[in-house]
């Protein structure tokens, strides 16, 4: 490739990136002009039917300096800075500064306590905004025929249950279009917003950020915090350009959001605002109604079809955030499902898919219009902005950043979550208490999680024997119990959940049947703390001796392990010899937890929890890609 087309491909490159952004990242935030401004602008008229001027003015001019400040300045230049290895997100971070390992009673310890809330959060918003976002389009068919109100619940709860449904299919094909589905749904947000500014350019004072600084504070703090709470919907999704770093890029994000996503929703905004000036009584539905009214019920298939879209997004996210979390030992292992070879992200997690959509159709059920919804909505998305402020001042102080500019920059952005997050506060009793609730149970099982496998990690420790034990009754042909130890003339590799000492499953099997294969793999999976792992640095073997040597495989929080496919590397590499993958038998444990009285700091119905928990996990064998027809599972019993 010649010096001037290499500059051009990579633009095409980067292009396609922010294309394919469009329908991943930005179909949350995307779909938010479905319902945001009709909330703000009843938030600022008091709950009043009619809205006055001064009240669309100030709710528009609250929502684009919202998205201004907090999307484009907090998560496009600042946020996006704090990335580790390319990859974002509340774990990433969590992984940047080093926590997973935290000791109880540290101050990393309160960061991971933190940061798994945070995490536990993204769940609650994931239940909540398939919920408003379908909920809200389908609703536009009341806007002709009010007599069709009766079929927008049944409609929506349909709509989901598909989305739910169609999941085990995988987006890998379907995908590459979302990109450009949502374009035309940018270019449309456009359009119908200039036609909206038509009718009554004073909506352009807006765009003057003293106009909602003045209209806020001669409403008074009780309207004034419901106009923040109502307008904190238009950036809710902006959080998705951090998390979903790793699979675009920086730039691409950074590119989309500010050459097409923020020009246009900038416009539609004010085109809704527009529109209420001209016609007040619009206010039941401003975005249906900025179009003509032959458009109304095409684009209320086109808006369902982007909401959509943004659910995917918001529901793939929460996929690749448990695998994340699993790899990290927050969460127990799950059953996985790979939909796309070619795609390290595209997975399925049935579990989580069918937990999700419970939470999502118990909303739609229990809420019944997005109206109600709204009050679901934001307090869950403003607490973990509030956390990922403060990591990300971590971070940066950690990289060295002077800190007194780290608490100058960031602390005036938490300053402004807190805003939000007590604006938001006030709708508790409105519904906010269904994500909080949501976020607060997986929080629970998370700590509940870790808490657990530290302990079993102790008592396996203290069950480990040394490698060296092993080798010294190899030699002498003894075993522990004095009599000879039979080599087998097989192959086995016994998988451990430590990097020294024998394998609980490999003791065992010498005790029960005196006997050990003649070559003997000792397999260590290990998570780094970056998102993924060079080919190079994948594999390590270290020999032991009498035909014994461990192999230590290591991935990426972002990658899923595979034993198989390490030892294949291995062996490629020339680290390992005298063994053949279609005839290798893995043998594993399978961890029965006992409650034992004489555990201290874990309360007796925690245990239960945990070992309910572990009961139900992913078999280790099936997690780590071994055939099933060569693995052997050997039963262990754990106190705990």
């Amino acid at each position: 490739m010649s010096d001037h087309t290499a500059p051009h491909a990579a633009h095409r490159v980067e292009a396609a990136a922010a294309l394919g952004a469009l329908g991943i990242v930005y179909g949350d935030i995307g779909t938010s002009p479905l319902y945001a401004l009709k909330e703000a602008v009843k938030a600022a008229s008091g709950g009043s039917g009619v809205p006055e001027a001064a009240a669309v003015v100030g709710a528009v001019s609250v929502i684009l300096w919202s998205l201004v400040l907090v999307v484009s300045v907090k998560y496009a230049i600042l946020i996006m800075r704090a990335d580790n290895r390319g990859e974002g997100g509340i774990v990433a971070m969590l992984a940047l500064l080093r926590a997973r390992d935290a000791k109880p009673g540290t101050w990393r310890a309160v960061l991971l306590v933190g940061g798994l809330v945070g995490a536990a959060l993204l769940y609650g918003d994931g239940a909540i905004t398939p919920a408003i976002s379908v909920l809200s389009a389908v609703e536009g068919l009341k806007v002709d025929e009010p007599g069709l109100a009766p079929f927008v619940l049944p409609i929506t709860v349909t709509v989901l249950i598909v989305l739910f449904l169609a999941q085990r299919l995988g987006t890998a094909s379907i995908g590459r279009i979302f990109g450009p589905i949502m374009l035309v749904w940018f270019a449309m947000l456009a359009l119908l917003g200039l036609h909206g500014i038509a009718e009554a350019p004073a909506i352009l004072g807006a765009l003057d950020p003293r106009a909602a600084i003045a209209f806020m504070l001669h409403a008074g703090p009780g309207i004034a915090f419901a106009i923040l709470g109502a307008a904190f919907l238009a950036v809710t999704g902006g959080e998705a350009m951090y998390a979903d770093m790793g699979h675009f890029g920086a730039a691409p994000i950074r590119l989309s959001w500010f050459a097409l996503v923020l020009p246009c929703l900038a416009l539609n905004y004010l085109g809704q605002g527009g529109l209420l000036l001209a016609q007040p009584a619009a206010i039941d539905n401003p975005f249906y109604q900025l179009a003509p009214d032959w458009l109304h019920y095409p684009l209320v298939v086109f808006a369902t079809a982007a909401t959509v879209i943004a659910s995917q997004a918001i529901i793939s996210g929460a996929f690749s955030l448990t695998q994340q979390s699993i790899q990290l030992g927050f969460l127990p292992k799950m059953h996985i499902v790979h939909t796309a070879a070619d795609e390290i992200g595209q997975i399925y997690l049935p579990l989580v898919n069918w937990l999700l959509a419970a939470a999502t159709l118990g909303a739609v059920l229990a809420f019944g219009s997005s109206d109600a919804l709204a009050g679901a909505y934001g307090i869950a998305v403003s607490a973990l902005m509030a956390i990922t402020t403060v990591l990300a001042a971590l971070v940066a102080v950690q990289w060295g950043f002077p800190l007194a500019a780290v608490l100058a920059v960031n602390g005036l952005f938490f300053v402004v979550d807190l805003v939000f997050f007590a604006a938001n506060a006030a709708k508790l009793f409105e519904g906010g208490w269904f994500p909080l609730t949501l976020a607060f149970v997986v929080a629970f099982l998370m700590l509940t999680w870790r808490r657990g496998t530290h302990l079993i990690e102790t008592q396996r420790a203290g069950m480990r024997e040394p490698e060296s034990r092993l080798v010294a009754a190899c030699e002498g042909h003894l075993d522990g119990a004095g009599g000879k130890l039979l080599r087998l003339p097989t192959a086995a590799a016994y998988l451990g959940a430590s990097t020294s000492g024998l394998p609980l499953p490999l003791t065992q099997f010498v005790r029960i049947n005196r006997a050990l294969q003649k070559r003997v793999l000792l397999i260590s999976v290990a998570t780094s703390e970056l998102p993924r792992v060079s080919s190079e640095a994948r594999v390590a073997v270290l020999p032991v001796g009498e035909g014994i040597d461990r192999v230590i495989l290591t991935y990426g929080f972002d990658e899923a392990p595979c034993v198989p496919d390490g030892i294949g590397t291995a062996l490629e590499r020339g680290l390992l010899s005298d063994v053949d993958l279609a005839t290798l038998t893995y043998i594993v444990g399978r961890e029965t937890v006992m409650a034992s009285p004489s555990t201290r700091g874990f309360a007796r119905w925690r245990r239960n929890v945990f070992a309910l928990l572990a009961r139900n996990s992913e078999r280790t064998a099936v997690y780590f890609g071994v055939p099933t027809a060569q693995a052997v599972e050997l039963g262990l019993e754990i106190e705990l």
